[in-house]
């Protein structure tokens, strides 16, 4: 069961994006993107996270974007759904509709309405609760910048790693995986996400990657993976760096609709984000064009 875990988590995810046109979700935008990722290394898709902006989606909108993934999906890749909400008891309700439509793993964003509220007692009980009723493995989603800051801390990492069907995390918060490492149990499992950190992870003991420039550039992603554990660190760092640089100007600059900008240019279809956030300028969108020639990882 553990090694099938590891298998499953091992390698990388992209945090797929939901395109949308006139505030109105494009399936067939999905289906095209899953159909070209099909043809990489990736290890899977996290579907219904921040850069899939599962917080404007309606309920019944999220479970057809998940059916339209899962059956685009060829069968070696792994689902992730994000099933966190506000309640335990919609989390689970959302985590058994995820299991139902055929996601193998759901993923936990921290409940954050009462954010001073969550503290590791909360935090903790909230993931045991939802890991007794889930019918697939739970994964947490650390990610304070779209969690009011609600930071997962070691002890709540101590408390909830040994339970067998809790198995890992998706660590954005920056500067904290050494320490979850440290802390959790032996077939607790930590993924990177982000970029910027990726490579670091994995020499620590990480495992995989949940990286939004893998819905750009999935085949470089997926090669820093490889040459990691080929053990050609040299040449991982060096591409390693080269992905930073270029993280830095897409989502660090841009967000969501930077991710999805740099989409629509390379080749897949990224669409607007949804009202209230606004799509990148036509100024803007040269200019990242210009960086992603400059990355070396894109030629019109």
């Amino acid at each position: 069961m553990n090694d099938n875990i590891r298998d499953k988590l091992s390698g990388v995810f992209p945090p797929m994006v939901t395109p949308f046109k006139n505030d109105e979700i494009q399936y067939d935008a999905i289906i095209e993107n899953v159909e070209k990722m099909n043809q990489t290394g990736l290890r899977g898709y996290f579907v219904l996270g921040t850069n899939g902006e599962y917080k404007a989606l309606t309920t019944e909108e999220r479970n057809r974007v998940l059916k339209t993934v899962v059956a685009s999906a060829s069968k070696d890749k792994i689902i992730m759904a994000g099933t966190g909400a506000e309640s335990t008891k919609e989390t689970i309700e959302l985590s058994i509709k995820a299991a139902e439509i055929g996601a193998h793993m759901v993923s936990l964003l921290m409940p954050h309405f009462f954010a001073k509220k969550m503290d590791d007692r909360a935090l903790a009980t909230y993931i045991l609760d939802v890991a007794e009723e889930s019918p697939v493995p739970v994964l947490i989603y650390n990610n304070p910048s779209v969690a009011a800051g609600v930071l997962v801390s070691e002890e709540v990492i101590k408390r909830v790693s040994g339970h067998p069907n809790v198995l890992g995390m998706k660590d954005s918060s920056k500067g904290n995986f050494k320490k979850y490492l440290k802390a959790a149990s032996p077939d607790f499992y930590v993924l990177a996400g982000s970029a910027n950190f990726f490579l670091d992870l994995l020499i620590e003991g990480g495992i995989g990657g949940v990286l939004s420039l893998a819905n750009v550039f999935p085949d470089e992603c997926v090669r820093l993976y490889q040459l990691f554990v080929e053990n050609k660190i040299d040449e991982a760092k060096k591409l390693s760096d080269r992905l930073i640089a270029l993280n830095k100007e897409v989502s660090g600059t841009y967000g969501v609709a930077g991710v999805k900008a740099a989409m629509d240019i390379v080749g897949f279809r990224g669409g607007d984000p949804r009202r209230p956030l606004f799509p990148l300028t036509d100024d803007e969108k040269k200019e990242l064009a210009k960086k992603l020639r400059g990355s070396g990882f894109w030629k019109e």
